[in-house]
């Protein structure tokens, strides 16, 4: 047993031996009535929740997504944690309608059925949708419009299947246009793909390119992690659903801790806090102001649902765990994904089980609820709820015009409407809309930011003039963009120099990780430039993490003599 695998086990005997005695003992359990749940909710100052839907109209919800239509993408598994003998998978993919905008859902249509245990689901923005199905990545596709599917295509196989509940899930698309999807430790996934064999043991980050089926690790670690989100400049942020750290900030090949035979790790941003499930980043007219930015994360062994606030802090982040944003005394409310809704609101799926224990529960016990599930609405008091765009009957222009507005919802989904036209078109009209941005407008360098996540969605390189005039922009967190965007492209040391140089920690820290891509000694000779201006903890880890991944490029010139390492560092 090697020290990773010493220090995990202590870990978790730590933090699971309380929550397992309590859960064996658990007898007083109210009955599934969504009133007496509701009734023990105490919400924020400002804010009130309401029951969206309940069943029948769905059950035991693993992920939820909204798609552009405004509808509410959800899949189910009623047999979790594991078939039973003789039972054939039937578990489904629901889209959940509210169709007379009362704030409750009154339509459910079962999309698929026929899985086995579906971790998670995300719609492609034009009727199909990506499915996280046991070993498989499948996309499922609706050719007639009945919201039911017709045509199903296995993507990829080979993801691991040891832990029902550390398996693919949580499906989510960046603001570059890739997919980006979890899995857990007791996992060993061995894919075969058009570029190569992908292997992960353990849990991680995964990003899939949906146009070139390119599969490739973003991160590595973490016990399992159940909740990603970018912030507004495509920083990404981690949830563990049995680590006890809090906010995890994670960038391309960082590490976290339980990664099988890493030598070193990152750390999570609140170390002591309770382990976590889902994460979302509010943002749009209809939250306060003070919320703006903020993180809810759902803590399901205590019923609540965190909020944390992350601040910048060198090249990575500080998080500051402020009051909940809801309190319950239910012992099944059990918060499991949560996600920005087209009116403003802030969706919650809720698992709803006395029981949540995996392995340390008999999975036959009688009190595992495999039956009931629930979503619920937070809303703002006394502010207006937002009227959600027509994606379908904009222009191209309307669509590119959409990238300005505060939600961070809407701009995603223009992006993947835009990907549904034809490319050429879509880059003649960027480039005119571009040309028409107002640079006085505050947010115009974000506003050139979505233009560049434009390119990457619709796989068309951006003009090389236009990106070095956006390597100079004046806002650090557009350059540190556009360094990760050379991370993706697999680009020059000519065009990672200035990166390297940049006064700002998390430019040179994106430009260290994306030097790593780049298999050659002169890599890690620009990387180790760095080293010339102060470093920070995530500097210093990015840095070694590139002396590993090109130790089979550098180590021979070194041993040679034609890569005079002591003249670097000096």
């Amino acid at each position: 047993m090697n020290r990773s695998h010493i220090i995990l086990l202590s870990f978790l005997l730590l933090n699971t031996s309380a929550e397992l005695i309590g859960q064996r003992s658990l007898q007083e359990i109210p009955p599934p009535d969504p009133a007496i749940e509701a009734a023990s909710f105490q919400v924020a100052d400002g804010f009130e929740i309401n029951l969206w839907a309940a069943d029948p109209l769905l059950a035991k919800p693993t992920q939820i997504a909204f798609d552009p239509q405004g509808r509410l993408w959800v899949s189910t598994s009623r047999t979790y944690p594991q078939l039973n003998v003789n039972q054939e998978p039937d578990d489904q993919i629901i889209i959940l309608e509210d169709l007379d905008r009362d704030g409750a859902a009154d339509r459910s249509t079962v999309y698929y059925d026929n899985l086995l245990i579906p971790g998670g689901v995300l719609p492609d923005g034009n009727g199909g949708a990506y499915v996280a199905h046991a070993d498989e990545l499948i996309h499922l596709k609706d050719d007639d419009g009945d919201l039911k599917a017709d045509r199903k295509q296995i993507l990829l196989s080979g993801f691991g299947t040891e832990d029902t509940h550390h398996t693919l899930h949580r499906l989510r698309w960046g603001p570059d246009g890739l997919l980006y999807m979890l899995q857990g430790y007791y996992i060993g996934t061995h894919v075969e793909t058009l570029h190569g064999p992908r292997r992960l043991n353990g849990g991680g980050l995964w990003y899939y390119n949906t146009r070139t089926r390119r599969l490739e690790i973003y991160s590595r670690g973490l016990v399992n992690p159940w909740g990603m989100v970018f912030d507004a400049w495509g920083q990404t942020f981690q949830t563990d659903g049995a680590g006890g750290e809090g906010i995890n900030y994670s960038f391309p090949d960082s590490v976290f801790n339980a990664s099988p035979l890493e030598l070193r790790y990152l750390n999570g941003l609140n170390p002591g806090r309770p382990k976590l499930c889902g994460l979302e980043r509010i943002s749009g007219r209809h939250f306060p102001e003070s919320w703006q930015g903020n993180l809810m994360a759902n803590d399901f062994r205590a019923n609540n649902i965190d909020r944390y606030v992350v601040a910048e802090s060198g090249s990575g982040y500080v998080s500051t765990l402020k009051e909940d944003l809801l309190k319950s005394s239910h012992v099944s409310f059990r918060p499991i994904d949560l996600v920005m809704g087209p009116d403003g609101a802030l969706y919650v799926a809720d698992w709803y089980s006395p029981i949540i224990q995996h392995g340390e529960v008999d999975f036959r016990d009688p009190r595992r609820d495999q039956v009931h599930g629930r979503i619920w609405r937070i809303t703002a008091v006394n502010r207006p709820l937002l009227v959600p765009p027509d994606y379908g009957q904009s222009s191209i222009t309307g669509l590119l015009d959409l990238l300005k507005v505060e939600e961070d919802w809407v701009r995603l989904h223009a992006k993947q409407v835009l990907k549904n036209h034809d490319s050429q078109a879509v880059q003649r009209a960027l480039r005119e809309w571009l040309s028409q941005l107002d640079p006085s407008h505050p947010h115009f360098e974000h506003h050139r930011l979505e233009a560049l996540w434009v390119y990457q969605t619709i796989a068309i390189t951006p003009p090389a003039a236009w990106m070095e005039a956006l390597l100079r922009s004046p806002d650090h967190r557009v350059r540190s963009a556009v360094t990760r965007f050379w991370y993706h492209e697999g680009d020059t040391l000519q065009n990672l120099e200035a990166s390297v140089h940049d006064p700002h920690p998390r430019v040179r820290r994106e430009a260290v990780t994306a030097l790593g891509q780049i298999h050659s000694p002169s890599a890690l000779t620009l990387a180790l430039k760095v080293l010339d201006q102060p470093m920070d903890t995530y500097l210093d880890f990015a840095l070694w993490r590139t002396c590993r991944l090109l130790e089979e490029d550098w180590v021979p010139a070194f041993k040679n003599g034609s890569l005079p390492l002591h003249a670097q560092v000096d």
